[in-house]
């Protein structure tokens, strides 16, 4: 498929700057592929679409607070970096992103805090805006962590239109998260409450909990027409054994198994046995789905209502078919769904 078939128009109204004030109330659009029908729902209704021994397959990486403001050395300009992925613990080794890049230079040192508390140095560049950062930081490593949280920010994507908010570092999180290391949340899994998430274990259905930690090559923008041609950025995955257990009782049962995100789906279909069952996995996928694709784990999804042209949407459209989905995705923006991270869900089925 071409990039160009990914194209609707996005009004920037309908983009959420801010979530709705409880978690499982925002909207859900409910797409049955078998028979084309399209419902609209709230979030919290979601109970009645799974049965005893279903199974929702959730991320459980936590976001940590990844954008930091700092100065560079003589000059004193600010510059924001984004922290991607610890490289070295021992050398404090980290990539990054850095804005404005053009101040950026190989040899540079940046001051963290109001009293220079942190300071590293840029040793390498990786991208135009990718630089490989080394910070001087003597003392133990839970002592770096410690810092890094410290002076961070929650790392809200660049598009909500406002300052960051004190009730973001717990609303840009799912309520099940709990192995640190994304820069973006597994924002599907945003929508489910505590109530909530008990109603469905009360109900029967089983969670099974796997780790991708989001980097930005999800979020990277596709540059080639030929969709076969973009390459995405490997992130890290670990499915544990008891997951894979979990959700191959459950596809032997013909029972419902939800990939809760495009993460985990993503996660569950890089590693598939001959049989077509999930295989415990620990490592890096690059894995990109897009249309004609054939899911092998999940046969249900939920998701968020993604921007035009973006990775996600093209997953989407993979999952639930490109003309049923983009069908969806006009009736979205004509009964005005929020999109984006702190939008509104879609549940396929």
């Amino acid at each position: 498929m071409k990039l160009s078939q990914f194209k609707f128009n996005l009004p920037r109204e309908l983009v959420a700057d801010y979530p709705t004030k409880n978690r499982d109330e925002s909207r859900l659009m409910v797409i049955h592929r078998d028979t084309g029908k399209i419902e609209h729902r709230i979030f919290k209704d979601i109970i009645e679409y799974f049965d005893d021994g279903d199974v929702m397959i959730l991320n459980d990486s936590k976001v940590f607070p990844a954008r930091l403001y700092g100065n560079k050395e003589k000059t004193g300009a600010k510059i924001e970096v984004f922290l991607l992925r610890e490289l070295n613990r021992e050398s404090r080794l980290w990539d990054v992103l850095v804005d404005p890049a053009r101040k950026i230079r190989i040899g540079n040192k940046l001051y963290f805090g109001d009293d220079d508390s942190l300071v590293a140095e840029v040793i390498d560049n990786t991208t135009s805006r990718g630089r490989t950062l080394r910070f001087l930081f003597d003392g133990p490593y839970e002592d770096f962590k410690k810092t890094i949280e410290s002076l961070g920010n929650c790392p809200i994507p660049k598009y909500i239109r406002r300052p960051l908010q004190p009730e973001d570092t717990e609303r840009y999180q799912t309520v099940y998260a709990r192995v640190e290391g994304a820069v973006a949340a597994p924002t599907a899994g945003m929508h489910f409450s505590r109530e909530l998430l008990k109603r469905l274990e009360i109900k029967g259905i089983n969670f099974a909990m796997l780790t991708l930690h989001v980097g930005l090559g999800s979020f990277r923008p596709v540059e080639v027409e030929d969709l076969t041609k973009h390459k995405m950025e490997s992130e890290q995955i670990e499915i544990p054994e008891s997951c894979a257990e979990i959700v191959n009782k459950a596809k032997r049962e013909k029972r419902r198994v939800c990939a809760v995100g495009t993460t985990t789906a993503r996660s569950v279909e890089t590693s598939v046995s001959t049989e077509g069952l999930l295989k415990p996995f620990d490592g890096w996928t690059n894995k990109f789905l897009f249309p004609p694709y054939d899911f092998s784990i999940p046969n249900c999804m939920i998701t968020n209502l993604h921007a035009p042209e973006s990775t996600l949407l093209m997953m989407t459209c993979a999952f639930g078919g490109y003309d049923l989905i983009m069908k969806a995705y006009k009736e979205a923006v004509k009964e005005k769904y929020r999109f984006l991270s702190y939008g509104d869900a879609m549940l396929i089925l």
